[in-house]
């Protein structure tokens, strides 16, 4: 497996913790998902059923994110946010992104809402309920490609 594998597995099952963890895989080239950042944790303990090979200490960015630019922290403490209890004006951030950046941040808003996850249900004429066999896709998917950033 690797490192992104690790923190996907690590982050399954938690919406909101697994969208976070795909804005820091997919965003500024993965830099911020990669092992040496002060919030990437990795161990080297043996693999082993239910052993976490990597983890991702959402809760520390707002602590080191100093000396990044503008648009990379306000990046990050969304992701913080979504992942934690860090507080943050959704207003001040958003305001400052790049068009890429703001269209993984809108497909994790989706993803950490559960839109991928909705049942289809409707409504019939007699006023009575139905499902549809399946789930709704994403109200906004995970961009396919990204360009550089």
């Amino acid at each position: 497996m690797t490192h992104a594998d690790d923190l996907r597995a690590w982050a399954r099952g938690m919406y909101t913790t697994e969208a976070a963890t795909e804005l820091l895989l997919k965003a500024f080239g993965g830099k911020f998902a990669a092992p040496g950042n002060p919030w990437v944790h990795t161990s080297t303990e043996p693999e082993g059923p239910g052993k976490v090979r990597a983890w991702i200490d959402f809760a520390a960015i707002p602590e080191e994110v100093g000396p990044l630019s503008g648009g990379e922290r306000r990046f990050l403490m969304l992701a913080a946010s979504l992942a934690e209890d860090v507080p943050v004006v959704l207003g001040d951030l958003v305001s400052g992104l790049d068009r890429e950046n703001l269209d993984l941040v809108l497909a994790a808003i989706a993803h950490a809402g559960g839109s991928h996850q909705h049942s289809d249900i409707r409504f019939n004429d007699d006023g009575s309920l139905s499902m549809v066999k399946g789930y709704l896709d994403s109200l906004h998917p995970w961009p396919r490609t990204l360009r550089a950033v």
